[in-house]
């Protein structure tokens, strides 16, 4: 996570269930997520391809919004296109949880003892915050 200097955090790092394999080979596990500007969710709407299908909205705004997968730096919507289902449903919900409820973190019980506990679904390791 990185967080700004009035203590709003804006980047959370996240690593993807599969990964995004490139044109080389290469896995791309790890990852950065900025929150979102309305200037991200408003300019998509404009993309013909938009118009034409609207579920690739999701591809835009997830290219807008990745900072970094990997060694990868520039992320296009041809990335978020070759990216494996579980990946984009991850991201998805990465998006949906930094940008309305503005952490990474779920509650969650276990089935057999109900023990209630959170974690950090953008995949910290234990003990990080």
């Amino acid at each position: 996570m990185t967080t700004g200097a009035a203590g709003l955090v804006t980047e959370f790092a996240f690593a993807l269930p599969r990964g995004y394999l490139d044109a080389d080979g290469q896995l791309h596990r790890e990852g950065v997520m900025r929150l979102a500007t309305a200037r991200d969710e408003i300019l998509p709407l404009r993309d013909p391809r938009v118009r034409d299908n609207e579920a690739y909205l999701t591809v835009l705004l997830l290219s807008r919004v990745i900072t970094r997968l990997g060694s990868l730096t520039t992320i296009t919507p041809a990335v978020v296109e070759g990216l494996f289902a579980p990946d984009l449903a991850f991201l998805q919900d990465l998006y949906r949880r930094i940008n309305q409820e503005g952490h990474t973190h779920a509650a969650v019980s276990c089935p057999s003892c109900e023990h209630a506990f959170t974690v950090d679904v953008a995949g910290g390791a234990p003990g990080e915050s």
